[in-house]
């Protein structure tokens, strides 16, 4: 199997619409001119990516009020994502990819180590996409603990 490609800052952003938790079409399009966070994770409702997802719903007011927006991608259906978001009271949008082909796009699915072994899947990756549509910030095999902290160091917020 081929490594997956890995985006670099000035990139364009791959375009993707895919459903939110309560079914309607999201696009990264929606966005324009708006700087946008797309964060991706294994599986909704598992512990780091709970805790992960927390993280972010608790920065989304600072981060709103730093110009951006926040979208959280997973290769789980939207029923799922809607009783994630209702559990944890997540106040952004969940996108459903389920058959990961905007993963892929992004190189956020492929070979990944885990516990020691080779396998395939989701590789939790966090990109900024600027104003323009263009990748700023690339950031892969991202730890779910203390990620959105790290990432406000990264853009400067804190």
């Amino acid at each position: 199997m081929t490594d997956p490609i890995r985006l670099a800052p000035g990139e364009p952003a791959p375009a993707f619409t895919l459903s939110d938790a309560d079914g309607k079409p999201v696009s990264l399009a929606d966005f324009a001119g708006r700087k946008v966070i797309v964060y991706v994770y294994p599986a909704a409702m598992t512990p780091g990516c709970t805790k992960q997802a927390c993280d972010f719903r608790d920065s989304l007011q600072s981060l709103a009020a730093a110009g951006y927006a926040v979208l959280g991608l997973s290769p789980d259906k939207p029923a799922k994502l809607a009783k994630f978001r209702e559990r944890d009271g997540l106040t952004f949008p969940l996108l459903s990819d389920p058959d990961k082909e905007v993963l892929k796009a992004y190189g956020a699915f492929g070979e990944k180590t885990m516990y020691g072994k080779t396998v395939t899947g989701v590789i939790r990756s966090t990109f900024v996409v600027d104003a323009e549509g263009k990748i700023e910030l690339a950031q892969y095999n991202v730890r779910a603990t203390g990620h959105v902290a790290k990432l406000r160091r990264d853009l400067g917020l804190d």
